[in-house]
């Protein structure tokens, strides 16, 4: 199985916004206007305290020069190993564009209020899966968690908003490098990376493919 990607301009320096975050604006403009199907999905990987990984795709929530945010049961998998070891990456897959995101960079909690705020947000049923749900957890079978959301339900049937679970929140992805890549003819891919100096200040490097 092989598609050969045929990007005629690639992606050159020239072309490449002056900051991270400007440039990511682009491509995710671009894959929204093309009608990828969820274009913020990303894969998210984290690794235990022994450096063992994990991965899984979510859905970016917000992001901002300060980095990408998404949320989650602190409890869980990936909450759990941020926790633990502090650094992330994420890749955003935009096949059909032959584009991709990689992302590389420390792991911290947002704030509660940023949790309450997109909590607020989101769909009554979505607000009592946060509380049903022990994510990541084994259990026996799925009336279990069918149990649990109907209890969840019975539980908050008269209140009005539902509160945030105290253990369910947003993760912020600070990223310390950022790479854009486009699919070229030959396996000859473009690479352009933003990198965060241990000066504090950002450098573009091109990579090899």
């Amino acid at each position: 199985m092989r598609n050969e990607y045929a990007a005629e301009l690639g992606l050159s320096e020239a072309d490449l916004a002056a900051d991270w975050h400007d440039q990511f604006d682009r491509w995710f403009a671009d894959a929204v206007a093309a009608g990828l199907p969820e274009p913020n999905a990303m894969v998210v990987g984290t690794a235990d305290a022994a450096g063992r990984p994990s991965a899984r795709t979510v859905l970016l929530k917000g992001y901002d020069p300060e980095g990408f945010v998404f949320f989650t049961n602190y409890g869980s998998r990936k909450g759990a190993e941020a926790a633990a070891n502090p650094y992330a990456s994420l890749v955003f897959p935009w096949f059909p564009m032959h584009r991709q995101v990689v992302v590389a960079g420390r792991v911290e909690r947002v704030d509660r209020a940023e949790t309450e705020a997109y909590f607020a947000s989101r769909p009554r049923g979505s607000q009592l899966g946060a509380w049903a749900s022990t994510q990541s957890r084994v259990i026996p079978d799925r009336t279990v968690l069918d149990e649990a959301y109907r209890a969840a339900a019975e539980r908050f049937a008269e209140v009005e908003p539902i509160p945030a679970p105290p253990h369910w929140g947003g993760l912020r992805v600070r990223p310390e490098s950022v790479e854009f890549w486009q699919g070229r003819v030959s396996r000859l891919h473009d690479r352009l990376r933003f990198r965060l100096t241990g000066t504090g200040q950002w450098t573009v490097e091109r990579l090899a493919p």
